[in-house]
């Protein structure tokens, strides 16, 4: 970093870490949804300190990928360390590099267009060097994502059964109430899958540690080309004493947020004078954080495989002579020509010299970057509690009793637990994945993780009102032990170091190793054996008896000093038992069984969830996500699934009059596919959308059959009288109909069905003319033939001698179906006109198929308009635009009223809409005074892509995800709506930068909502647009059509349209368009 740069010198708030976050995980769901536009990883590689850890790490992996974390694509392994030794995370490194190698290269693993650069000898069979050049081709291409998450994590014991890099963080938790709990993990690939993209198309590795999540836009990141890269944040010296160092050159490249300069030097865990004396210390008082998070591209990446693909005697050497090769102190350091002549000394010192020195290291300094270190207890408590507590979700997945009956602090974080009545939990606790039952206290900041206490019911007999205690600071975990031996309780003070030994004045539960021994009366031996060179600390303190849970209890409050009753009889039981230490637990946890009992007991909770849910009728849950929970109970998921689904009849008699009936029969569809009649789920799919137009007419007050419209008493139609041959009178009747198209800026999906008709909805949109002209159009008028006769612009035409005999519902491929529908809707077939005439309707609509301005449902407001005119009916745009809404549900595209509404109302407005019988609607129209009407007519491009979309496919996708609720899509919705508010304001104060702004929010959302709204074209579009605008976003619901392209300044339209108009890569038309203001 440049000496004297000025740099951000606060941290994060937590508003700016929730928007890096949903940022992030935006980008992951995206990448797992639709990896075409949002490259993934082409693999994810845990380490993992022994074969049974790696097992668990692979169940991990599991989860992530059923739950639409890591896309099918990605390969994803845990690979342990060799032989279950310690080899250090440089050896770690390479061992884990070979090992996917060797994966990706199994026959099932190469793709078909990848077989024909393996190299083989001539008689079929690998030696060493073929073996290297087919390992070298195949993963030099690669982009790896390696995560370090082995080893025993002394420091946050409680987390050792599941891994640290796996502990409970339910930051945005509350976006998805219904899906899994948040992981560290989830975070960490959420952060990661942006970093995906600065690699582009070159291969190359990033390594990330299991213990920090780097709070930053990786997006952003500045990769060099053929060098290795350590990302490093500013960071004050007293948490940098604890952490690696990097000292960076003065020169490099310097951006607003970011300086990516060559390393000069290291420093691990420096005092204050080593970083004065190294030049470690920046002006601003502060040094560059080594963040454990290492990019290696290009020459330096391909000599790192090389090195790995080599690496087996090497590390085998460092096994036998019980060694380990650091990745942060020696790998690194081969990058960095100073420390070449330290690293000589060092295990493998010259080998990585040798094979990395030739390339540079570089360090990528990220300004806003925040350090989230999960590396103690009390750093995890303060990270739920600090300041980024707004981000947690306290309550997830859980049953809690009522408040009369139990006590539980509000700032508690409850996750995917069973509380039951008696039970209190204090101010600031954890309680992770535990079923707690009976008389029992948990302290404040205390952890309780994987713990189940049942009844307690000898305590209850023993008439104690108070049956366990677990003191302030304290954490408790339960894990099952191999050989069936059962379970064990285990406990410690939260600011307990296991590593600290009984001289150096190490503690247990809070209080110093000599006192714990004097209270007790417990002697050294009994839990350190007669050995004088073994360390006499926590971690080997053979402390944790394995005998009955009650028992368990009852010695765990005795240790942890909440009783001191029973002094003589718990110190006896205590010595008579089998004891194990926490470094004997790491290697004795029956880790298949701990992944059974997790699933089952979340499966139990889903299913608590679930039936409460369908018994008391309102069904606001997620019952296809729950499912997905429950279904992974082997033994009685699908069975509880079955019986949920016996609860659908009574769902119409709980809910009369509340809860919609399309929600009733998606809950059908949902169970029917859960438990596995896939064809009985489709056939009710047909009833839900017939629901949904049904609930749609109600709401408009017209149904299908019920077409009475309220006369009016004036109208615009030409007529005259002319008189047949036969001496009878004709009256020709004549409407012509032009409408504007729309753009809309925000709000769109809060106007449509079923969402409008449950909730508010709110639109801001904009009426324009293209080419000068208004492009959307009909003539409707009587004939003296009878029948009806219809054309298009397009030269399609149809002649309907029976108007009788349209009805619904229409085919999908009829050309006429719009009209058709309008002629039913209108209530025209049944009109007293039709029995003295015919009709003759001809349609234009001037712009491009599948443009994404509203079209269909402006040309079918301007028929509708029509048709009434000439029925001398109510042709309000108010009226108008709700009997479209109808029209649209018999077409079967189900659209909302925003296109309607921005056709028949001109300028820009403000829509919204009230649900009720009838359906309220309501247009604030926008007094944009001339200054904003020039600004915006010269800074906003309306761009068509050329990219045919079509609105219904995507809608039917958005709806479904409505109807079953889920959560992130009615979040998102719900945040357009409110944008649609704020964007509003930001015009009323000529603010088009914030409108920018809020178009690229909105933009993001819509792909939340479905990330087939856009395409690699359009996303090549945005990226050429991006530095000449301040917003840009596709039209309508997205998939194609037209764009809107809001330039930062007059200047940069005109420099903008120049270079789409020359670019051969962007092959797209700018229009000429104005606000359309009659």
């Amino acid at each position: 970093m440049e000496r004297g740069t000025r740099t951000r010198t606060r941290g994060q708030t937590a508003d700016e870490v929730a928007a890096i976050l949903r940022k992030s995980w935006y980008r992951l769901r995206l990448s797992a949804r639709h990896p075409a536009r949002a490259p993934a990883w082409d693999a994810i590689v845990l380490t993992a300190a022994s074969p049974e850890q790696a097992a668990l790490f692979d169940w991990h992996l599991a989860r992530a990928r059923r739950s639409g974390r890591i896309p099918p694509s990605t390969a994803a392994l845990a690979v342990p360390d060799p032989d279950a030794a310690r080899i250090g995370s440089g050896a770690a490194t390479l061992h884990a590099l070979s090992a996917l190698a060797r994966h990706l290269l199994s026959p099932s693993q190469v793709p078909d267009d990848e077989k024909g650069t393996l190299i083989t000898s001539e008689n079929g069979n690998s030696d060493d060097n073929i073996l290297l050049t087919s390992m070298l081709s195949v993963m030099a291409k690669k982009h790896i994502l390696l995560l370090h998450a082995g080893g025993d994590s002394k420091r946050v014991p409680w987390a050792n059964p599941m891994g640290k890099v796996f502990l409970p963080l339910p930051y945005l938790a509350s976006d998805n109430p219904d899906g899994p709990i948040p992981l560290l993990f989830d975070h960490i690939l959420a952060i990661s899958s942006s970093a995906r993209q600065a690699f582009k198309n070159e291969g190359g590795i990033f390594i990330m540690t299991g213990d920090v999540l780097p709070c930053f836009d990786a997006s952003n990141m500045i990769l060099p080309d053929d060098a290795s890269c350590i990302i490093t944040a500013p960071i004050t010296m007293d948490v940098a004493c604890n952490h690696g160092v990097i000292i960076a050159a003065e020169d490099g490249i310097k951006g607003e947020n970011y300086s990516l300069c060559l390393v000069e030097n290291l420093l691990q865990k420096p005092t204050m004078n080593e970083m004065l004396e190294s030049h470690a210390v920046l002006p601003d008082g502060r040094a560059l954080l080594d963040t454990g998070i290492i990019a290696v591209r290009g020459k330096a990446w391909e000599e790192l495989l090389r090195l790995a693909c080599l690496s087996s005697p090497m590390i085998k050497d460092l096994i036998t002579c019980k060694k380990e090769m650091s990745l942060y102190e020696d790998m690194v350091a081969a990058w960095v020509p100073v420390k070449h002549e330290w690293l000589k000394s060092r295990p493998l010192g010259k080998h990585l010299i040798d094979a990395l020195g030739a390339q540079k290291l570089f360090s990528f300094c990220s300004y806003d970057l925040s350090f989230l270190h999960f590396g103690t207890s009390i750093e995890v408590l303060d990270h739920l509690g600090g300041p980024n507590s707004g981000l947690v979700g306290r309550r997830h997945l859980c049953s809690l009793p009522e408040t009369t009956v139990c006590d539980i602090a509000a700032t508690a974080v409850i996750l995917s637990s069973k509380i039951s009545p008696g039970v209190s939990i204090g101010e600031d606790s954890l309680v992770y994945d535990s079923s707690l039952s009976g008389r029992i206290q948990i302290g404040s900041q205390s952890i309780v993780v994987g713990v189940n206490i049942q009844g307690l019911s000898q305590c209850e007999q023993s008439g104690k009102l108070v049956c366990f205690i677990l003191p302030d600071r304290h954490c408790l975990w339960e894990v099952p032990l191999v050989k069936s031996v059962g379970r064990i309780l285990i406990y410690c003070g939260l600011h307990d170091n296991p590593k600290v030994s009984l001289e150096e004045n190490g503690t247990f539960c809070g209080k110093p190793w000599r006192k714990v021994l004097s209270d007790l009366k417990i002697d050294e031996a009994d839990l350190w054996g007669s050995s004088t060179t073994q360390q006499k600390c926590l971690w080997n303190a053979k402390l944790f008896p394995v005998v009955s849970p009650v028992e368990m209890l009852n010695i765990g409050m005795w240790l942890m000093g909440s009783t001191y009753n029973n002094h003589k009889e718990m110190l006896s039981i205590w010595r008579k038992a089998h004891r194990v230490s926490l470094e004997e637990l790491h290697r004795s946890i029956n880790y298949p069984q701990l992944c059974i009992d997790s699933s089952n007991h979340q499966a139990e909770l889903a299913a608590g969830i679930a039936k409460a849910c369908m018994t008391y009728g309102l069904l606001g849950r997620n019952l296809s996500e729950l499912c997905e929970e429950i279904l992974q109970n082997d033994a009685f998921g699908l069975e509880i699934c079955k019986e949920l689904l016996g609860l659908c009849p009574n769902l119409e008699k709980q809910s009369v009059g509340i809860l919609p009936p399309s929600r009733q029969y998606q809950v059908q569809v949902d169970l029917l596919r859960a438990c596995g009649d896939e064809s009985a789920a489709v056939l009710m799919e047909q009833t839900v959308w017939a629901a949904v137009a049904s609930e749609t007419a109600s709401a408009v007050k017209y149904g299908f059959e019920d077409n009475v419209f309220d006369s009016t008493d004036g109208t615009n139609s030409s007529s005259s009288l002319l008189r047949d041959p036969n001496g009878s009178i004709f009256q020709l009747k004549k409407a012509i109909v032009e409408l504007p198209v729309r753009v809309d800026f925000v709000g769109g999906w809060s106007d449509t069905p079923p969402w409008s008709l449950e909730r508010l909805g709110c639109v801001l949109n904009m009426a324009i003319t293209l080419e000068g002209s208004l492009p959307i159009g009909t003539l409707v008028e009587t004939t003296q033939n009878f029948g009806v006769s219809i054309v298009d612009d397009a030269s399609n035409h149809v002649y309907i001698e029976d108007p009788a005999s349209i009805s619904a519902p229409l085919d999908k491929d009829d050309p006429f179906r719009l009209v058709k529908s309008a002629l039913l809707v209108t209530g025209v077939l049944h009109h007293t006109i039709l029995l003295e005439s015919g009709l003759h309707i001809r349609t234009w609509a001037k712009v491009p198929r599948g443009s994404g301005l509203g079209t269909s449902s402006i040309l079918a407001a301007a028929v509708v308009k029509g048709l009434l005119r000439l029925m001398e009916e109510d042709e309000s745009n108010d009226n108008v635009a709700r009997v479209v809404l109808v029209l649209e549900q018999i077409m079967g595209t189900g659209g909302g009223w925003q296109d309607q509404i921005g056709g028949l109302y001109p300028g820009i407005k403000c829509a919204q809409s009230f649900p009720g019988q009838p359906l309220r609607l309501q247009v604030i129209p926008l007094a944009a005074s001339l200054h904003l009407v020039q600004e915006l007519e010269q800074r906003l491009l309306v761009v068509f892509t050329g990219q045919v979309r079509l609105a219904n496919q995507v809608l039917q996708k958005v709806v479904t995800r409505y109807l079953r609720r889920d959560n992130l899509l009615i979040s998102s919705i719900k945040r357009l709506a409110a944008l649609a508010k704020i964007g509003r304001e930001a015009l009323m104060n000529n603010d088009l930068d914030e409108l920018g702004h809020i178009m690229l929010e909105a933009w993001r959302l819509h792909q939340e909502l479905d990330p087939y709204c856009s395409n690699q074209f359009v996303d090549k579009l945005f990226t050429f647009a991006d530095p000449y605008c301040c917003g840009y976003k596709l039209v309508g619901a997205g998939g194609g059509g037209f764009a809107l392209l809001l330039a930062k300044g007059r200047r940069h339209a005109r420099e903008l349209k120049q270079a789409l108009e020359e670019s051969e890569d962007i092959n797209v038309k700018v229009y000429k368009w104005s606000i359309y203001s009659p």
